[in-house]
């Protein structure tokens, strides 16, 4: 059988490379596996993700042109003192 031979093979190799030989498979099964969660994996729209929408009621991040233009004037003016 061929699974046999792979594997006198496998035991025959010094056990640097039979490390090496285990961390492949390893990497193989680890692609195998997130390969079939993407193919599973159901699109959701970005609207309906929970974090969309969660500074809602913050009046402060109304405006985010704003926001972010102050918090970058009171960073850089912070930095001049």
């Amino acid at each position: 059988m061929r699974q046999e031979r792979v594997w006198r093979d496998y035991i025959s190799l010094p056990p640097e490379l039979q490390k090496q030989v285990a961390d492949f498979i390893t990497l193989l099964r680890a692609r195998s596996t997130a390969s079939r969660i993407s193919k599973t994996a159901k699109c959701t729209k970005l609207a309906n993700e929970p974090f969309i929408g969660m500074w809602r009621s913050r009046a402060d991040l109304r405006d985010s042109r704003a926001w972010v233009r102050h918090v970058r004037q009171s960073e850089w003016m912070s930095r001049d003192a």
